[in-house]
């Protein structure tokens, strides 16, 4: 299950992560938190403030990738972890002066998802440069368990400071927490690393990133799948937090307990996938999603906090059995001099739609509630998975190979009824 740590510079890699992620997810719930006072709970601001802060990938989410061809991954992370660290900084200072605007927090979400441009990208492409081909699924599947285990720590230290001593400490605290990646990517042995060859600056490359992809039938697919779930499933930064203020009326700490539920069905998930760790197939990812549009319902219709919490637990699960086959398959479907464009397409595409899906569930949580806009979510998500198995099932060219465009071959993708089957059967997840 966690071979890839036999590799030193991905346990040095893996060791920061987990400080830093922690230090990230307290910050997000601080982010919230200091949103909804600012603003005296407007669902509206909360999303703007996430969209923002994803809206630089929209923008400029297929320039990261070009960068993190051109030049050295390592290098580029050391500057995109020390501008993170310093936005947090700042954010922190304000919060504690008592100075803090929403405008401000809205202009640094925003600066921060400038960073993440560009980091994004390069620290999903760094990740074979540090294992090899061989070990990149399990190491993916432990990156979101080290991403989710510090989900389950960060939001519940962040409840708990923020009752105790106000959100401006939670943001100083992630501003230290880059430090712990500076030092990791810092004592790497660059003879070790799998440097993949850097793409001479030449005129297309963008272009040529998305010729590539467009011309990849399995890669379209997966990205269909991936596009709408994260556009109308995956805003639970919102509507959890919705969810625990406006319809069941608790506080900052059980909020805090919420999203570390969730994030114990995604470690769950995580694991689960590590100890898989092979390559996965189409019809693992059409189940996943399937199963999540389902639970997403459910945990939406669930009438108690309690019961709220449980289900998000086998949701999280299901997310990121998705999430982690997602990435394995773009990466291990690509050639190393084509990883960054086509990673910064994926990053895009999972986390770029944001600033057009977090201000509309914003919306629909004010005007419908934050239940309706979880149900609805999952709805979306359970009907792209059929329509998805719909579109890759064979039609008469079965023959041809993925790489030419062909239809994705039968044994890759059967009808709805077959995931069904395996569903209740529960094997594969």
């Amino acid at each position: 299950m966690f071979r890839s740590l036999r590799n030193r510079n991905y346990r040095l890699f893996t060791a920061g992560q987990v400080v830093s992620n922690t230090g990230t997810w307290m910050q997000r719930v601080a982010q919230d938190w200091l949103v909804l006072e600012l603003t005296h709970g407007s669902g509206v601001a909360l999303g703007i403030t996430t969209g923002l802060q994803f809206l630089p990938l929209l923008l400029f989410g297929l320039w990261g990738g070009v960068v993190a061809d051109r030049y050295s991954k390592r290098r580029v992370l050391m500057i995109t972890q020390v501008s993170m660290g310093v936005l947090a900084l700042i954010l922190g200072v304000l919060a504690m002066s008592g100075t803090a605007q929403v405008w401000h927090v809205y202009l640094l979400a925003f600066g921060l998802g400038l960073a993440t441009v560009v980091d994004n990208p390069t620290r999903q492409a760094f990740v074979v440069e540090m294992v090899g081909k061989r070990d990149l699924p399990n190491a993916i599947a432990l990156n979101s368990a080290t991403f989710n285990g510090a989900r389950l720590l960060g939001p519940a230290l962040a409840g708990l400071l923020i009752a105790a001593i106000g959100t401006g400490p939670v943001f100083l605290v992630n501003a230290a927490s880059f430090g712990a990646v500076l030092l990791g990517l810092y004592a790497m042995r660059e003879r070790e690393l799998n440097v993949a060859e850097p793409v001479a600056r030449a005129k297309g490359q963008l272009r040529e990133g998305l010729r590539y992809v467009r011309g990849r039938r399995d890669l379209m697919l997966v990205l269909a799948l991936v596009g709408f779930v994260a556009t109308f499933g995956m805003n639970f930064q919102i509507t959890v937090a919705l969810v625990a203020r406006e319809v069941f009326h608790t506080g900052a700490s059980s909020f805090g307990l919420a999203s570390s539920m969730l994030a114990v069905g995604a470690l769950t998930g995580a694991l689960l996938a590590a100890r898989r760790a092979s390559r996965p197939r189409l019809r693992l990812l059409l189940g996943a999603v399937l199963v999540f549009g389902v639970l997403e319902v459910m945990t939406g219709l669930m009438p108690t906090y309690g019961t709220f919490l449980v289900m998000l637990i086998p949701t999280g699960i299901a997310l990121m059995t998705f999430t982690t086959a997602a990435n394995a398959t773009m990466q291990l479907s690509v050639e190393p001099e084509m990883r960054g464009r086509v990673m910064g397409l994926y990053m895009l595409v999972f986390m770029g739609t944001n600033p057009l899906g977090a201000p509309m569930v914003g919306w629909m949580a004010q005007a419908f509630g934050p239940r309706m806009t979880i149900v609805f979510g999952g709805v979306v998500a359970t009907l792209t998975a059929l329509v998805v198995a719909a579109l890759a099932a064979p039609r008469g060219a079965a023959s041809r190979s993925p790489r030419e465009g062909g239809s994705v071959p039968r044994r890759i993708v059967r009808v709805p009824a077959m995931l069904a089957n395996r569903m209740t059967a529960g094997r594969g997840y």
